[in-house]
């Protein structure tokens, strides 16, 4: 028999008893965005997540880590080793590129509790059992190690990415399975590298301590695919590749440790209603090869709070605030598919093969980046955020943009695109200090406008 108590929750004496109840499903770095955000705007916010169960580690951008920073999640953007060497073996072409960071995902899961919990979020350690939602809330069972007890929210947010209960609206990419090894070898320089190979691509990475790291991203239908008892063997061979081999000076034959899980590129149709939100890999779950999960998962979840607050605070704005998030789960979506697509058409080795064949003709031939032309630009209003709500603004809806620019660090861009079709670039532009007209000059000449003099 369950037993059912009431979940302790802090209080902030500036909240009104009033304030909704939010949960937050899932800890990883949208989770974590999206609740100290909230918190910050005052809300009584909960977090429901279980600790990860494979040791694991990833690489980070320098875009990322300045998006942890503008998240306010200081404590995980400090905890990555690095900068280091990224190396890349594709289309039989040896490139050592931009240098990236690399966290060990448990050390910066417990960063990203800390984070909130400096903020006065909740944080509990559980799984959910069950979830019920109506549209008057949302009633949960969850199982800590105190035993099943019981939560009420008025507003839930799902973040527990690829994990979470998917829809059946979901748009997905070719079936792609992803195989981590990882072992403990010789203390090093922390270091990564990506290898294609044949039948699908290799990341990996050395901590300083020893630890490796070897993921292998294949078909699901992969004809080379053995049996699960036999994957140990399978992946232990794929790991004599040339670089790997290199990579890990010849400490490949260890014994691994193996996980299996789904990589396959994800949309959900359905991105929120009145009193739930998806961010994240919940939302928009991208082909690992892009190197951007974090990095869109941060994307989709800073943009998430003023969508919430909104539906919050502002019940008649809920069309404006979830066509807003839904269209930019979606751009990111697209774009970031598009990335991937582009990067697989750049190994030609094994373009016929089925792997490679699939993956550079998804999601459709449509160019990454367009042509800049001023006169394609189009003013239109569309939802934009404006301080910590959705409002209705005129933007310039440009072919890399096609959801608007609003303005340009305060400068409306709208007024100024549409004088410039009657009037000369100095009489439009001389109300600006020199810094805003610099850096409109700046943007213009990128979108296509003739540079104008100063």
């Amino acid at each position: 028999m369950s037993i059912e108590r009431a979940s302790p929750l802090r209080t902030d004496p500036m909240r009104t008893p009033a304030a909704p109840r939010i949960v937050v499903l899932g800890a990883g770095p949208a989770g974590a965005a999206v609740a100290r955000a909230l918190a910050m705007l005052g809300y009584a916010v909960q977090v429901v997540s279980d600790w990860r169960r494979f040791d694991a580690v990833e690489a980070l951008s320098t875009r990322v880590i300045e998006g942890l920073r503008h998240a306010n999640l200081h404590r995980a953007a400090s905890c990555a080793h690095g900068p280091c060497v990224r190396t890349t073996l594709w289309n039989g072409v040896l490139q050592t590129l931009n240098a990236e960071f690399l966290v060990d995902r448990r050390e910066f899961d417990e960063a990203l509790r800390e984070d909130m919990r400096s903020a006065g979020v909740d944080v509990i350690e559980a799984n959910v059992r069950t979830l019920q939602s109506s549209p008057d809330g949302h009633d949960l069972m969850i199982e800590t190690g105190d035993g099943p007890f019981s939560l009420r929210a008025d507003f839930l947010v799902e973040a527990r990415g690829r994990l979470a209960p998917l829809m059946r609206d979901a748009t997905r990419g070719p079936q792609t399975l992803s195989l981590l090894n990882s072992w403990d070898g010789q203390p090093g320089r922390a270091a990564c590298a990506v290898e294609s190979l044949p039948d699908g691509w290799a990341w990996m990475a050395r901590l300083p301590d020893g630890r490796c790291y070897w993921q292998m991203t294949l078909d699901v239908a992969c004809a080379e695919l053995p049996p699960r008892n036999e994957l140990p063997a399978f992946c232990a061979r794929m790991r004599h590749a040339p670089l790997a081999s290199d990579f890990f000076a010849g400490d490949t034959d260890t014994d691994a440790r193996l996980y299996a899980r789904s990589s396959t590129a994800t949309l959900c149709g359905r991105t929120g209603a009145d009193n739930w939100l998806r961010v994240g890999d919940a939302a928009l779950a991208v082909d690992p090869l892009s190197g951007n999960g974090i990095f869109q998962s941060l994307s989709s979840a800073l943009q998430a709070p003023a969508v919430i607050h909104t539906l919050l605070s502002c019940p008649e704005r809920a069309p404006l605030a979830l066509r807003f998030h839904q269209q930019r789960i979606e751009q990111l979506f697209t774009r970031f598919a598009r990335t991937g697509r582009d990067v697989y058409a750049l190994e030609q080795r094994w373009a016929a093969r089925p792997f490679w064949e699939t993956r550079r003709l998804w999601p459709d031939d449509e160019p990454s980046q367009s042509s800049a032309d001023f006169s394609q630009l189009v003013i239109e209003r569309a939802p934009v955020i404006d301080g910590d709500l959705i409002a209705e603004a005129e933007v310039v809806v440009t072919p890399d943009q096609p959801l608007g620019v609003w303005h340009l660090q305060g400068v409306p861009l709208a007024p100024i695109v549409e004088a410039l079709r009657k009037q000369p670039a100095e009489q439009v532009l001389k109300s600006l200090d020199a810094e805003q007209a610099r850096m409109v000059r700046h943007w213009l000449s990128a979108h296509g406008y003739p540079q104008p003099s100063a």
